[in-house]
Parts: C-alpha cells; sequence; structure tokens
C-alpha cells in the first residue's frame, strides 16, 4: 500500500505527499518491494530536485522581470506639492 501510494505521488508531483510518505516509511521484508522501493525513493529524489531547479530558475526570472519593470519606472515624488 505504501509504495502504491509513493508511486502516486511521484506521478502527480506531489511534495506535500511524498513528505508524508517519507515520515511513515514501513519496514519492507520482502526483497522485491525493498528494491522498488529503493527504485521510487531515488526517482522521488530526482523529482524533488528538479522541480526545486525550476522554482529557483522562475524565482531568478521574476527578480529579473521587477528589475526591469523598476529601471523603466518614473520617479515620482512621495510629497504632496501644492506651489505649482
Amino acid at each position: 500500500m505504501w509504495l502504491a501510494k509513493l508511486k502516486i505521488a511521484i506521478i502527480e508531483k506531489n511534495v506535500d505527499a511524498l513528505n508524508r510518505l517519507m515520515d511513515d516509511v514501513p519496514q519492507l521484508k520482502d526483497k522485491k518491494e525493498m528494491e522498488e522501493a529503493i527504485y521510487l525513493l531515488k526517482e522521488a529524489d530526482r523529482l524533488i530536485h528538479t522541480l526545486k531547479d525550476e522554482t529557483s530558475a522562475s524565482m531568478k526570472q521574476i527578480k529579473k522581470n521587477l528589475d526591469f519593470l523598476r529601471s523603466n519606472d518614473i520617479p515620482t515624488s512621495k510629497k504632496l506639492d501644492i506651489r505649482s
């Protein structure tokens, strides 16, 4: 059951479910299940690193976009000028 949930979390790219499953790893006794779990855990690790890299790239792009928008911003006075 745990292996099936792990497969689903990987397919859905559900990091929250992966975290919950990592908190509750069962004691596997069958060699086949152990090998499958190792493979799935490696795949989950790759998935998390990929998502982390994508998030980092998105944040860098957002920062560049904000810097560009701010560089083209017309400076305005924050004070109320009633003399003009």
